[in-house]
């Protein structure tokens, strides 16, 4: 299995590349450039040495949609529908694992503040322009941070929400490799609004009390 990650060169989506890699995942890192995603493959094989586990490679975004099995969104909002729009035909039958929030940051406000996008969240918005892919909401609650000190287990559990229970149960079980987490599935796509509004809170609490805290939802037996 192939997991792509568009948009592998920024900081969310490098930091999640690291995770799966060392748990044996393929990864292609995608981005706009070809060479910088070719640097970030580098960087990656600096960092992970004799810790990567699974192969890495480098690619224009177009080429990294068309070759992975499963492809995770790592853009910021307010590049996600030129992005998508761009990669219709590559996503058509494929698992999208939507990691987008809609921050104020996108018109040049605060990180703590949302937007509301009329379809209701960034997962929704992305399932109604790719109506013949599956998309799952996930991993918007996960500080980066966290993710790339791979020497210690990430404390949080990972929200997912989706309209297609295959495509949540794929995801669920590629996530529950990554040391610490535990998955919940949250049910349809409608509540990635509210799994979505919660980074605003989270970075708000960040913020305030120096941290990089995560999500846990108690009383679970899973």
């Amino acid at each position: 299995m192939k997991i792509s990650i568009i948009g592998g060169t920024g900081e969310q989506g490098f930091a999640l590349a690291l995770r799966l890699l060392i748990k044996g995942y393929d990864i292609i890192i995608g981005s706009r450039s070809e060479e910088k995603a070719l640097m970030t493959v580098e960087e990656i094989k600096n960092i992970l040495k004799d810790k990567l586990k699974g192969n890495v490679e480098g690619k224009n975004n177009v080429e990294a949609a068309r070759e992975g099995d499963i492809v995770i969104l790592s853009v910021p909002y307010e590049y996600t529908i030129q992005t998508i729009k761009a990669l219709k035909d590559e996503l058509k039958g494929k698992i999208v694992i939507s990691m987008g929030v809609p921050l104020a940051t996108a018109i040049g406000d605060k990180p703590t503040r949302l937007l509301y996008p009329p379809d209701g969240s960034v997962a929704e918005m992305v399932q109604n322009i790719l109506k013949e892919s599956k998309v799952v909401g996930a991993l918007q609650n996960v500080s980066n941070k966290v993710l790339r000190d791979i020497d210690k287990p990430v404390d949080c559990d990972i929200l997912i929400t989706g309209n297609y229970e295959d495509a949540k149960e794929v995801v669920a079980n590629i996530l529950k490799d990554i040391d610490g987490v535990r998955v919940i599935d949250c049910g349809d796509l409608e509540k990635s609004r509210i799994v979505e509004g919660l980074t605003a809170l989270l970075i708000a609490l960040n913020i305030k009390y120096k941290s990089e805290t995560g999500i846990r939802i108690t009383n679970i037996n899973i």
